[in-house]
Parts: structure tokens; sequence; C-alpha cells
């Protein structure tokens, strides 16, 4: 067989140089003679020459395409610590616990406002003025009163005194027989009227100072001041304009002169679905998220759920406070009406140890041929023979074989073996 080999090897080889030599020009200057032109063997004797050489002229093994999957490590030490995730998140408004409409307690004209929007202002501070000539001409006329009254008091007392000074003469008169038992009851009874007309005019002298009092408390109430510090945010009167408690004026009377927040008190409003009220609690941690800074993650604290439920949209409100240290301001960013979004915490657990999660190598189902996986190296793969364990969703767990974080080969089936040459293309075998 080998002798029969190197036969049609030489005799290949030998039609070969006869085809070479055809396709050689002539030099020496002699014509062709007429006759068939030689260009269509010229071509055969190519094709023969490159067929020769691709079966004569050996060759690298061919490249087998495989995708390439990894060998995950799970568990171990890597899992310590503790770790706390959002169990529910919710949507709301930031609002403020402390706010008051100001008004005056009476009705009048504003004649001077002393605030704008924006304006912090301190507890007690006066903020407006209302028109009080009227109050304070009645104040000049219940102090007249007063003073009537204790003229009159005054006057009774002296006339109490001259009546018992008769009294007294008139039973001494009685008792030595000059005058009637009449007389001397009369002088009597003129004591008595007068003592109660004396106790009548001391009551009618509190009576004045009271009334006198309460136009000194209206005249005072024209004077309007900021019940607690904070911040005024709407301003609704102008100087000119009446205002009331009740709007007792009519349309053209204003109710309020403006709006004043304690900045202090503000916090997170937020409508819970009534089906998840139970992740919920008070004092649960949060994380809070204004929509005007969603890249500032506030700490807060659930501080009360409300005990009534909205019917028509079947949500319980929550109130989240913003954690802070004792007397610390809120931030000066956080203001009334802003939407925000809040994120309940769970609470804090221990992680599960190494010992409570084992070391595990997951390896896809589609690396494994039979009880051996392909791992990669270089453009050559080694085939590896692997224990196996429990099953994973698509995973396998390999107790023994990959220590974890190879690159493992996935080709067709049958096409790789230990060595083989391997082409990475995409996501395909």
């Amino acid at each position: 067989m080998l002798g029969a080999q190197n036969f049609r090897d030489a005799k290949l080889m030998s039609t070969q140089a006869e085809l070479l030599r055809q396709l050689s020009i002539d030099r020496s200057g002699n014509l062709q003679a007429p006759g068939r032109p030689k260009w269509p063997w010229a071509a055969v004797a190519v094709a023969v020459a490159g067929a020769a050489a691709y079966f004569l002229i050996p060759r690298g093994p061919s490249a087998v395409p495989v995708r390439v999957v990894q060998a995950v490590v799970t568990g171990g030490a890597a899992i310590t610590g503790a770790s706390s995730g959002s169990v529910l998140d919710a949507s709301g408004y930031v609002v403020a616990r402390r706010q008051a409409t100001v008004s005056s307690k009476v009705t009048g004209k504003v004649i001077a406002i002393y605030f704008e929007e924006g304006q912090k202002v301190e507890e007690g501070e006066i903020l407006a003025r209302l028109d009080g000539s009227n109050l304070q001409a009645q104040m000049g006329l219940s102090e007249a009163q007063v003073e009537q009254a204790r003229a009159q008091l005054t006057e009774l007392r002296v006339s109490l005194a001259n009546a018992e000074r008769e009294a007294v003469r008139a039973r001494d008169l009685l008792g030595r027989g000059l005058i009637p038992q009449s007389t001397a009851d009369a002088a009597e009874t003129t004591v008595g009227q007068l003592s109660a007309r004396l106790g009548s005019a001391e009551q009618g002298v509190r009576v004045s100072q009271q009334q006198l009092q309460v136009t000194q408390k209206n005249l005072d109430d024209t004077v309007v001041r900021a019940p607690f510090s904070g911040v005024i945010t709407i301003k609704n009167a102008q100087p000119g304009e009446m205002i009331s408690p009740l709007s007792a004026g009519g349309a053209g009377t204003r109710t309020g002169l403006g709006t004043l927040v304690d900045m202090n008190s503000l916090e997170v409003e937020v409508d819970v679905n009534e089906n998840f009220l139970n992740k919920v609690k008070a004092g649960q941690k949060a994380r809070t998220k204004l929509n005007a800074y969603p890249d500032w993650e506030i700490p807060s604290e659930l501080i009360a759920i409300i005990p009534t439920a909205d019917r028509s949209k079947a949500t319980v409100k929550v109130r989240v406070g913003f954690v802070r240290a004792a007397g610390e301001p809120i931030d000066p960013r956080i203001l009334p009406d802003m939407g925000a979004r809040v994120s309940f915490l769970a609470d804090e657990t221990p992680a599960p140890t190494a010992e409570q999660a084992p070391r595990r190598v997951l390896v896809p189902h589609e690396a494994f041929e039979g009880d051996a996986v392909f791992v990669i190296n270089g453009d050559t793969v080694r085939r590896q023979v692997v224990k196996t364990g429990a099953v994973e969703g698509t995973s396998m767990t390999v107790i023994e074989g990959l220590s974890g974080g190879e690159s493992l080969a996935v080709g067709k089936p049958g096409t790789l073996l230990d060595g083989s040459h391997i082409k990475v293309e995409g996501n395909t075998p």
C-alpha cells in the first residue's frame, strides 16, 4: 500500500511539472504556428495545482465555536454583619404640625403691617396694628365712668356717717323720752338705706373698673403679635383693609393677616395602603427623599399611625418625622408641601454567618457534558471531571473539581474534547 501511494504522488508531481512547462514563454523569437490556442489548458493547470496544494499542504486543527459561562462562588465569609432594606415605599407631602393663620381678636382697619413673606419672626413680635381710635375714645369714657362711680361712693360714705350719728342721737333722746319711738326708728332706717346704697356704689365702682379693663384689652388687641416663632409663608392683607376674626364685615373683610409656620415642626404625611399596614409600626426607621433633591436621603422615623382609614382610597395616614439631634433645627432645604417618598426599613437583624451560609460553587446546567466541564485555558480547553451536589434553579452545585471563578466553554454536544482549540462566538454555541 505504501508503494502504491508513493507511485501516485510521483505521478501527480510529474503531471504538475509538465503543465508548468507548457505555461512557460518561448523567448527564442520563433513565431508560434497557427493552430488552437493554449489558454484553456493553462486554466486547467492552475486549478489542478490549487487542488493539489489544498490536499498536500499540511494544516492545523480547526477551532470549535463556543460561548463562555462562569463558575460563580456564593456564601462563605463574605456574608457577615447586619443588613436592613426597604419593606415598603410610600409617597406623601411635607406638612407643618404647627402653623397658624395670624389674625386679630377684634374687627378693625389695618393701619400698619411689619412683615413680608419668608420673614422669620420671634414669639411676641409685633406683626401689625389696627386702627384703635374708637377704642381709645371708649377707653376715655370708661375711665370717666370709674371716676364717677368713685365720687358717688365717697358721697354715700359721708351720708352714711352722718346718718349713723343721727341714729345715735335719736336713741339717746328716745331714752330720755324727748322724742317719740317713730323718730328714732326713722333714723335707724336711714342708716340701713345708706348702708345698702354704699354697697351698691362699691359694686358699681368694681363694674366700671372691669369695663375699663375690657376696653383696655380690646385696645391692646389692635396690636397683632406672633403667637410663636416661625416663618411667614403667606401675606393676606395690606394697610387700609378691614380685618375680622369672624368675617362679619362681608366679602371685603379679611379673616387673617398671614400664615405663620413653625419650620421645626415639619414632618411627612404619607398614605399607606391598608393591605400593607402590617409592614409599618411606630418608631420604625425610614429614609425620606424629597422630589426636589432625589439624591438626598434624610434619616427619618415613623412617629404615629393615625387610627382611622380613608374609605374611598383604602389607605391609612402615617406621620414620619425627620431624625435630628436635640435642639438642632430642621434643614432649611425642607419646605412645606414638598413632595416626598418614604422608604420604611426592615428591622436590622444579624446576617447568616459562614457556618449558616457555606461556600458554594454554582455552574449553569448547559456547561456540563456528563460528569465533566471544559475549563478554558487560553485558546484551548481542559476537560475537568467534577462532583456535583444539589440543583439550584438553572445551576448545579459543584462540590469537588472547581474552586470558583473559572471560565467554562459551552459548545455543541460532542464537539469539545480535551485540548480542543476554541473560538468564542458571542452568546451562541
